[in-house]
């Protein structure tokens, strides 16, 4: 088969972003053709797949002149660590620009690639959009959609008139699930629960030195101890509520590691500043092959959302054999079982620290072997890529 995939947002900085890379590198492994609509904001991008896949960025303007681009930056549902722009705060000017512009990059591909299967992330824009050509089309609901169709009622003309005409919805959990039903009813028949995979290729369990893991992150000093997260720096994922939780776990021995980039990180450095927390560190984006160094070196990995629909970063971390502490919304309630991890009351730090105690002073003992053959049996893309294939094919 022949599949166009199409985001709203870069192949990498999100949950979606990372997906549709995953599941892009699985189907050509599969012997199947890809092509990724997405935008982009620099020329330089990291093409994440080799071989065969044809990548069609739409370039939007950030600090990088590109010829061609829109005048602003890729809108984002809260914000990316490449872009802060809203959909909600476009005007219709640039909505124009943005719906004709991937408009003219499906029409395009549907002429030149040619595919057999449209997949969409995201009921929204972009999805009512491919649904305007005679394909079938499959859309993967995120979560964040769903949020975003309940804020504004700006956008329900693309999001109903996705769901009427596409063929398949994924739903990556069962809250996801419920979501979704809440505000579509009548999709039921179009709807497929399917879990998110991760790239077992690129996040796996091996022994690092931590000290030579720690030095490439320009970290000095001998620790005993360390507490990771990964992710956006924005409201929705909790990180306010690690540096609360530092105050009170951190000591000389213990260290936190905060991977990633967003809108909150100048707010979230002052408050670490406030709490005179010592060896918290900022690290900024990292890419997957560091991520997976920290999270191998690491005793618990964090993911203190207030919501999510899914959470990859949990079981990437699974995967490198690192427990998680995870809170109890969306889909992280049912991947963190008691053998991989902990799960934690929401908006809630002087648990969450406890529960970190409980793991650092090893009042708790985790099989690391087990947590990561726990991650690939359950969330491996490689065995989770055959489901997807036969989604595909049921619509033809």
């Amino acid at each position: 088969m022949k599949i166009l995939l199409i985001n709203h947002f870069p192949l990498e900085g999100s949950g979606s972003g990372v997906y549709t890379m995953n599941i892009a590198k699985s189907l050509l492994q599969k012997g199947h053709e890809v092509c990724i609509i997405m935008p982009e904001n620099k020329t330089d991008y990291k093409k994440p797949i080799e071989g065969g896949i044809k990548c069609h960025p739409i370039y939007f303007y950030d600090q990088e002149k590109i010829k061609g681009q829109l005048p602003f930056n890729f809108p984002c549902f809260t914000t990316h660590p490449r872009s802060v722009y809203n959909f909600f705060d476009m005007s219709d000017e640039d909505l124009l620009l943005y719906t004709t512009a991937f408009d003219k990059a499906i029409q395009e591909e549907i002429v030149s690639f040619s595919p057999d299967i449209i997949h969409v992330q995201h009921i929204w824009i972009l999805s009512s959009l491919a649904c305007k050509y005679d394909l079938p089309v499959v859309i993967t609901a995120h979560g964040t959609d769903i949020l975003g169709h309940e804020k504004s009622n700006r956008f329900h003309k693309y999001t109903m008139d996705a769901v009427e005409k596409c063929k398949q919805i994924i739903s990556i959990s069962e809250d996801n699930k419920k979501l979704v039903l809440k505000n579509f009813p009548n999709v039921e028949d179009k709807l497929v629960l399917m879990r998110n995979g991760y790239d077992e290729r690129v996040f796996y369990q091996k022994e690092y030195d931590r000290k030579e893991v720690l030095d490439s992150l320009n970290i000095q000093g001998n620790y005993k101890n360390i507490v990771c997260f990964a992710g956006k720096l924005t409201h929705i994922k909790g990180v306010d509520l690690i540096l609360e939780a530092a105050k009170i776990y951190e000591n000389k021995d213990t260290l936190t590691l905060i991977a990633g980039n967003g809108e909150l990180f100048e707010e979230l450095n002052q408050l670490k500043d406030r709490l005179h927390l010592k060896n918290v560190y900022f690290l900024g984006n990292q890419d997957q092959d560091t991520l997976r160094k920290i999270y191998n070196i690491s005793d618990v990995s964090l993911v203190p959302s207030r919501y999510e629909a899914f959470g990859l970063v949990a079981v990437e971390a699974l995967a490198c054999s690192t427990p998680v502490i995870a809170t109890n919304v969306g889909g992280l309630e049912s991947i963190i079982v008691k053998d991989v991890g902990m799960i934690t009351p929401t908006n809630n730090s002087l648990k969450l620290a406890e529960n970190i105690n409980k793991i650092l002073k090893k009042e708790l003992h985790f099989n690391r072997n087990a947590i990561a053959i726990y991650a690939y049996k359950n969330y491996s893309q490689s065995l989770l890529i055959d489901q997807l294939i036969k989604i595909y094919q049921k619509t033809k």
